[in-house]
């Protein structure tokens, strides 16, 4: 029973042949449209918000205008086009977001056939009212919350909403809607009502709407949902600060550096120029560039293994998900009936038993029919006549047909609800309630169980359905399997340090059944969120956070329970992935730090919130993402590492040369030039697989303790280095010219060393060559080139060069070893040990 208000048909009369057009307009003017979820907003405008409150954006453009006032035209004209590829890449990830939603909003749309005014017509499901009469047929989704006044075999699957694998028989209902308006809210046989979202699969009949859009139970799940936040993932969180400190600390020293280099006598020009070009090595507009370039390669990679990625910043998130919760129906399991146990009576064979549960199925739609019409290879349907067909009713729990045998009798073949069967049966008590034992343990482990009988009299013109003196024939047990390769997929993630959690609606001992069967663990530890809702408060989950990791799967769990277990998960440090393709998941799907819903059998509301869709509704395909997410994961750690390396000793040496009162290291025109290096190499050059053994660790922090150590040590090594030659330069009398093309030299091939370093792809291989070769050409030819301000090189200048960068090279694998050493490691341990003792 479930308590329901009639409330909306409180303006109305009952009319037979539905619904005026003025009852619609004042049922619309009342409720609105049915609507679901309300789309509001411009997405290009919001795109043009965000672009103009990112103050790189700006700090580029002001450092481009100030070289235009002081005449580098080319300078000022290329920092302008270096904010392009910002707004391009920005501009083409909300392009595909967008594109997704529509692509899914149209497989939303919908006509019902609704009675109004006496006539049957076909409108939008959008245009739907309370009050409306609608049609309901095999095969659609129903698009409101309602009663039925007439039902006909009427078979409805509310996996979406509750989880349960096993279709609802619906009855019509006994209660006048009307005369109960103004009665307040009333209880209602679940068998009367029907909800929205969920699919008709057998049968007829009429419903008549109670409730549309958003309060509908759909739309209350939705509502929910509505008001969670898109939270930013760690990195993308990351990013955004360090560009925020970096641009703040740029701006101050490029105060300071130009308030210097007026005090040191180069005038007013000098200063700008020393201060803009700082400002442009400091400002890291390659961070939020790369990142959204590797996201872009992430989202297309995902796609070719079928997961379609909604939220782009997911990419980034699914290589470190250590916490996955699954929904059971239609993620773990195929989502169908199958038969998988019988047992016959005494001297009936198995074939007699699957060819009279063959003969009593009469429906092409009823799961349980087509069940047993796959489990039976060769039927007997072809040599008999169908006579008469009784079809299942609640209130009869069995269906009858009656068959003309070639022998010319007439054989009735029945299957239903066991206990019915057996009380029309020739068995003794004792033997009645020995079968009834045996469905009682098939149940306990969460099968469907049906019972078969017949019976075999002369033909006459009247059969009537028996009622006594059947021939049991046995029982059939039915089961929603396992999917195909999730019990690999399980193993890959205890492997991985993935936990596994599933989380469903459905009965205890069947959870605990496919839980087994998936390779969850030997032996499920299943709670019932039912039985112990007390263990699923959030207060009671804030003070054990460890509970949910001692669990294998959580039953008869309700959508906000759900949210709950997926918040503390998060609030206990995990990085958690949620399943599901119902509107029981979407709340959850929402909340998580990764939702992926099943794209087959996913309602609207699963994969209007989810950050992935599914398009194969495989559970292997998740782990599929999972490992190309890994893959993405480590490519962009070595492509941020490579950033560091370059950048550090690049702003240093631009910094505090300067500083010194030295000439500067870098004009404008060289800036640009090293950008024209850094960008593509950090994009291109770090799209190798990552080795099978690293697919085993799950990354918690994107850059460990050591690898920071290692990056700044070696960033200020080189930096050391490029300072010391410059300006041993300088002070041996060389021109400014020659000692600024060692330091480009020394940077450049720092580039392609560093490169090669984390990395030996083939396109790694290309890119160092390319930035060798053409540092070497432009400064050899530099006499030539006069804008490049350089001059060519002595041969011993490229031996010195190179060595250094061997030695660099050597000194960093040096750091690395040595950082991730084991003695260093208990070192550490040891001093935070002791720093927390009183």
């Amino acid at each position: 029973m479930k308590t329901v208000s009639f409330a909306s048909l409180s303006d109305l009369e009952k009319r037979e042949g539905g619904l005026s057009a003025a009852d619609v307009s004042r049922q619309r003017a009342r409720f609105g449209r049915n609507r679901i979820v309300e789309v509001a907003g411009h997405p290009w405008l919001d795109l043009l918000i965000e672009t103009i409150k990112d103050p790189m954006i700006w700090f580029l453009v002001g450092i481009g205008s100030a070289f235009l006032l002081t005449g580098a035209i080319s300078d000022g004209i290329t920092l302008f086009v270096a904010v392009l590829p910002l707004l391009f890449m920005d501009a083409l990830l909300h392009w595909r977001t967008q594109a997704s939603i529509a692509g899914l909003k149209t497989q939303l749309m919908s006509h019902v056939t609704v009675i109004r005014e006496a006539l049957q017509l076909s409108i939008d499901s959008q245009d739907l009212v309370p009050g409306d009469i609608v049609c309901v047929s095999p095969g659609m989704n129903l698009p409101a919350d309602g009663i039925f006044e007439t039902a006909k075999d009427i078979q409805v699957d509310e996996s979406v909403l509750t989880g349960e694998a096993f279709p609802m028989i619906k009855t019509p209902t006994q209660l006048d809607p009307f005369e109960l308006s103004k009665s307040g809210e009333v209880p209602v046989p679940s068998e009367n009502l029907a909800f929205a979202g969920t699919r008709v699969l057998t049968g007829n009949g009429l419903l008549r709407v109670m409730a549309t859009g958003q309060r509908t139970a759909y739309g209350e799940i939705v509502q929910s949902i509505s008001s969670m936040p898109n939270e930013r993932t760690p990195l993308q969180k990351a990013i955004a600060k360090l560009v925020q400190v970096l641009i703040y600390s740029a701006a101050l020293l490029c105060l300071i550096l130009a308030a210097l280099r007026l005090y040191q006598g180069h005038g007013w020009l000098d200063a700008l120029l020393s201060a803009a070009t700082l400002a442009v090595a400091a400002i890291p507009e390659e961070f939020p560039v790369v990142f959204t370039f590797f996201l872009g390669v992430g989202i297309y990679r995902l796609a070719q293994r079928k997961a379609l990625v909604r939220r782009a910043v997911s990419v980034e998130n699914i290589g470190r998900v250590t916490q996955i919760c699954s929904d059971k129906t239609g993620t773990i399991t195929a989502g169908r009936l199958e038969l998988t146990h019988w047992e016959t009576a005494a001297a009936i064979s198995k074939e007699t038993l699957l060819e009279t549960a063959a003969m009593a199925s009469s429906s092409a739609n009823d799961p349980l029919d087509l069940a047993i019409h796959k489990a039976v290879s060769q039927r007997s349907e072809a040599q008999t006549e169908r006579i008469r067909c009784f079809p299942f009713t609640e209130d009869r729990k069995r269906e009858t047909v009656w068959i003309k045998t070639p022998e010319g009798t007439a054989l009735a073949c029945s299957k239903g609800a066991p206990e019915t069967l057996l009380g029309r049966s020739r068995l003794s008590i004792a033997e009645r309630l020995e079968w009834l034992d045996r469905v009682s343990q098939w149940a306990q482990s969460g099968h469907k169980v049906v019972a078969c009988a017949r019976k075999e009299m002369p033909f006459s013109g009247e059969l009537l359905e028996p009622e006594e003196d059947m021939e049991f024939c046995g029982l059939l047990a039915f089961e929603d399997p396992p999917r195909p390769g999730v019990a690999e997929s399980i193993a890959y993630c205890h492997l991985s340090g993935i936990r596994v959690l599933m989380i469903t609606g459905d009965h205890p001992e069947t959870s605990r059944a496919i839980a087994r069967d998936a390779g969850l663990a030997r032996e499920p530890i299943v709670i019932s969120a039912e039985g112990e809702s007390e263990k699923f408060t959030e207060a009671y989950l804030a003070r054990h956070p460890d509970f949910l990791k001692e669990i294998h799967v959580v039953a008869r769990c309700t959508p906000i329970q759900k949210l709950r277990i997926v918040k503390a998960l998060k609030a206990s440090g995990e990085l958690v992935a949620v399943t599901g393709d119902g509107v029981n998941d979407a709340p959850a799907l929402k909340s998580a730090d990764i939702g992926i819903a099943m794209g087959e059998r996913g309602t609207r509301s699963a994969k209007e919130v989810s950050s992935i869709i599914l398009g194969d509704d495989n559970f292997t395909t998740i782990v599929n993402a999972i490992r190309e997410g890994r893959q993405l994961f480590k490519n962009l750690q070595m492509s941020f590492g490579y950033l560091f390396l370059i950048h550090i000793p690049l702003v240093t040496t631009a910094a505090v040369v300067p500083l010194a009162n030295f000439p500067l290291v870098y004009m404008p025109v060289h800036i640009v030039w090293l950008e024209l290096v850094i960008h593509p190499t950090a994009l291109l050059a770090f799209q190798a697989k990552v080795h099978p053994d690293d697919e085993q660790r799950v990354e918690r922090a994107f850059f460990p303790l050591s690898e920071v150590l290692r990056i700044s040590i070696s960033g200020l090594f080189v930096s050391a280095a490029l300072a010391t030659s410059f300006i041993a330069g300088v002070n041996e009398g060389y021109a400014d010219s020659h000692a600024r093309a060692k330091a480009m030299a020394l940077l450049t091939f720092w580039s392609a060393a560093v490169v090669l370093y984390l990395t030996r792809s083939q396109a790694a291989k290309a890119v160092a060559a390319v930035t060798v070769v053409s540092s070497v050409l432009l400064i050899q030819n530099s006499d030539r080139l006069t804008v490049l301000k350089l001059a060519p090189l002595h041969p011993m200048d490229w031996m010195e060069i190179v060595l250094l960068v061997v030695i660099m090279i050597g000194l960093t694998d040096v750091m690395k070893r040595f950082l991730t050493s084991r003695p260093l490691e208990w070192a550490v341990t040891c001093i935070i040990e002791r720093r927390g003792r009183p």
